[in-house]
């Protein structure tokens, strides 16, 4: 392998004549082996497109010469379409909050500028990764505010896969409102309901998640950008500190601001446990579902039943004809991992100290991939599960009409005390409620029967206000 040789502030170190990154990245990969992951491809590409935001700026400004600028733009604009990600070496979880993956990027661009204006890769003369393309830059705002963009990118793929599970969700509430079944409280059995409603309460979560996910996206494009080291945008510009944002705008295309305060926009990261919690929050709610959904098609012959999930692939290796929820239990799975990632984002932007947090790798390594993660589960949980569930409608019926929970409906004609000794005789005897109440004369058979139709106590009653 042919190479050259490159010097930091360490010493020398020999890097491929073909590699684009330098030997920053290099000494970087060898000190981080920790994961075996390198950086996500949103982080990647928004640090290009920081930079190319930046030469922008900074050509205007009159700082950066023109030839110099129009490489580097060049270069970042093919790290944008995808090109060069294998250059980027530098582990997703990294000591210096961020400064390698920052350096990645700089040495990457400035060694592809460098062979677009006909020079040598490593001839830094020509353009250089600290002085070009890192001008009037820090780690402690690129990184920080590359790491907003990403989740942004990700959370445009996110967002509309919850709007699709709202709509489904939707759907089966619509298809399955006509479905009467009994309701459940701690596992027994509590009053009448319908099917879709039950639908209907899981689309409402998922509506109030969106809503979640909505708020902290915006958030989001609330960039430290002319910071610098800390927030006194030393390095900088007045030019650059006025029009950094506007021009990251314009590459991203996207509205994105500059922090009221940039040192804090530096120092504190609550904004990533926002994000954390709402996935976390968004995979509990979906979870749960998935609970429910295992526990109403269970059986099929000795369970619940109610409802039949899709037969995706054997469940078994040794029980024949055995078929199991596999894809509730995948969403579930990426339920825990999302709620342990998120005590790692809680601690990690706990542990700043004073002017920087340097713990963003971990806390984007965690979101990124909870993001991801949850969308994958999201399309499969709608594609393989929901959108083909169908309902066991006599099992429903027979279910309801063996239940004592009807008895609720009786109280406010007999009293707590009598419908629960109905309700207790029935269990005992086997004796339907209705039987006993006509029996003991407790009420006439016309009025029991609208006191004790299902649709009837399943429909929520509302006064019209008038003013």
């Amino acid at each position: 392998m042919k190479t050259r040789i490159e010097a930091d502030s360490i010493g020398e170190k020999e890097i491929s004549v073909d590699a684009y990154y330098g030997v920053q990245s290099l000494r970087a990969k060898e000190n981080f082996p920790i994961t075996g992951i390198p950086m996500h491809f949103e982080l990647i590409k928004a640090l290009a497109q920081l930079k190319r935001a930046a030469a922008m700026t900074n050509r205007d400004s009159g700082r950066l010469e023109g030839k110099k600028a129009e490489a580097i733009i060049q270069a970042c604009d093919e790290i944008i379409e995808g090109k060069l990600h294998d250059q980027f070496i530098v582990d997703a979880i990294q000591g210096g909050a961020g400064t390698s993956a920052n350096m990645n990027a700089n040495e990457v661009i400035a060694n592809r500028a460098i062979e677009i204006l006909g020079g040598q890769k490593g001839d830094y003369t020509i353009v250089h990764p600290n002085d070009d393309v890192n001008m009037a830059q820090s780690t402690n705002d690129v990184f920080p505010s590359a790491g907003k963009i990403a989740m942004v990118q990700m959370l445009e793929v996110l967002i509309p896969a919850e709007k699709r599970l709202y709509e489904v969700l939707m759907q089966k509430s619509e298809e399955f409102d006509g479905i009467l079944k009994m309701g459940r409280t701690q596992l027994q059995d509590a009053v009448p309901m319908r099917l879709g409603q039950e639908f209907h309460a899981y689309a409402s979560a998922v509506k109030r998640d969106i809503d979640r996910f909505i708020f902290a996206e915006k958030a989001l494009h609330v960039l430290n950008m002319g910071a610098t080291a800390i927030g006194t945008a030393i390095d900088g510009d007045p030019y650059y500190l006025t029009y950094i944002c506007d021009n990251i705008s314009t590459v991203v295309d996207g509205d994105y601001s500059q922090c009221e305060d940039l040192f804090d926009g530096t120092s504190n990261l609550d904004i990533y446990v926002t994000v954390s919690s709402t996935l976390k929050t968004a995979a509990l709610n979906l979870s749960k579902m998935c609970n429910d959904l295992r526990l109403l098609s269970s059986g099929p012959k000795t369970g619940i039943a109610e409802i039949s999930l899709p037969a995706k692939q054997n469940g078994s290796s040794i029980m024949p004809g055995k078929v199991n929820p596999v894809i509730p239990e995948v969403v579930s799975q990426v339920a825990f991992r999302i709620i342990g990632s998120d005590m790692t984002v809680t601690m990690a932007a706990e542990a700043g100290q004073l002017e920087l947090n340097a713990f963003e790798p971990v806390i984007f390594y965690s979101i990124f991939e909870g993001i991801q993660a949850l969308t994958n589960a999201i399309g499969t949980l709608i594609d393989n599960c929901i959108s083909g569930i169908v309902v066991n409608e006599d099992r429903c019926q027979e279910l309801l009409h063996k239940s004592v929970g009807i008895a609720t409906a009786l109280k406010p004609y007999i009293g707590y005390k009598k419908a629960a000794e109905i309700a207790k005789e029935s269990l005992k005897t086997g004796v339907p409620v209705r039987d006993i109440v006509i029996r003991d004369g407790l009420m006439n058979e016309a009025r029991l029967a609208e006191v004790l139709d299902p649709k009837n106590m399943t429909e929520i009653k509302r006064l019209k206000k008038w003013f």
